[in-house]
């Protein structure tokens, strides 16, 4: 398995410094994501949303916290319009239905916790 490969399923990443930013590119009309943690108690993952880029409603068992590192993302909660800028962060709770769209191209960190 090549270097790449194993980053990419967030393998040979540990004990070395990292630019969380720069995990991944923009993708022009496209999502990208990338796993850092991948265990039964949780998932660390890094998204790079394109501008207009979204995920439609959806629901999830579990607590997820969304940061954003840069650019302006607008997410949805059980209805509930949330402006995020870069530096913010928000509680999506298990179970609540939510959304996200970019405002503005952004990158994103989610961290759910099973």
């Amino acid at each position: 398995m090549e270097q790449g490969d194993r980053e990419a399923r967030g393998q040979g990443i540990e004990a070395r410094p990292l630019s969380l930013v720069g995990l991944a590119q923009y993708q022009p009309g496209s999502i990208v994501s990338r796993t850092i943690i991948d265990k039964k108690t949780g998932t660390v993952t890094f998204f790079a949303f394109d501008a207009g880029q979204g995920l439609s409603e959806h629901t999830a068992p579990f607590d997820a916290l969304v940061y954003l590192l840069e650019g302006e993302a607008e997410v949805v909660i059980a209805g509930k319009p949330i402006h995020l800028i870069e530096g913010e962060m928000v509680l999506m709770p298990a179970n609540q239905p939510h959304s996200l769209k970019a405002a503005k191209k952004f990158k994103m960190l989610l961290t759910m916790i099973r």
